[in-house]
């Protein structure tokens, strides 16, 4: 039987990595589609393709590496160019991460994706976990991880980003990550619960 596919996003600086590797340690198999989705791009020939074929030749180096300065520029900074690489990578992460799904032996897995409501990929997932802190500390998390960016910076990311209490209205499980309460005890508590709604399901 297939296992249980647990969707978990959050805002930048949620600590949504954090809690992924809580649940690592457990033994539950972790898909990153942020990172696979750079991976693809350099790797998946389709995709490549794509890419060139809609921002052209330049959009990779001559080593056939991303030419992330030139995408940035042509695309990064301009909202429709952005939906359309958006709308060529989502469907190649969909098909790599189908892939990967039917490779594992767990009870459940997770799909860790800072754009999991945006992009839509939520509705073909079993239940929904959000990592939610409040703005202060978000800020304060991101400011003390990326030294390159501003205050003004993040809050712009921030300002981009489905509103938080948006994606909590829309999560079946938030875990709370605003340093007050422990991390790991609601870790465990979504661990036992996943397990045995899978351990239900093969009754």
């Amino acid at each position: 039987m297939r296992p249980l596919q647990i969707g978990i996003t959050g805002g930048i600086g949620s600590g949504k990595t954090l809690v992924c590797k809580i649940f690592a340690t457990l033994g539950i198999p972790v898909y990153d589609a942020d990172s696979r989705a750079k991976a693809l791009m350099t790797t998946d020939g389709i995709l490549i393709s794509a890419i060139k074929k809609e921002f052209g030749e330049l959009s990779y180096k001559t080593d056939n590496t991303l030419d992330r300065e030139y995408l940035g520029r042509t695309v990064f900074n301009h909202e429709e160019r952005l939906q359309t690489l958006n709308n060529l990578v989502h469907p190649r992460v969909a098909e790599d991460y189908e892939g990967w799904v039917t490779r594992q032996q767990t009870p459940y897995v997770l799909k860790e994706a800072a754009l999991l409501f945006e992009a839509g990929s939520y509705k073909a997932l079993d239940r929904i976990i959000v990592v939610s802190a409040p703005l202060y500390i978000r800020i304060r998390r991101v400011l003390g991880r990326d030294r390159h960016r501003t205050e003004e910076q993040v809050r712009d990311i921030i300002s981009r980003q489905l509103p938080e209490e948006e994606k909590v209205r829309m999560a079946d499980f938030v875990i709370y990550n605003d340093e007050s309460q422990l991390v790991i005890t609601q870790v465990l508590e979504l661990h036992h619960k996943f397990s045995t709604m899978q351990m239900k399901r093969t009754q």
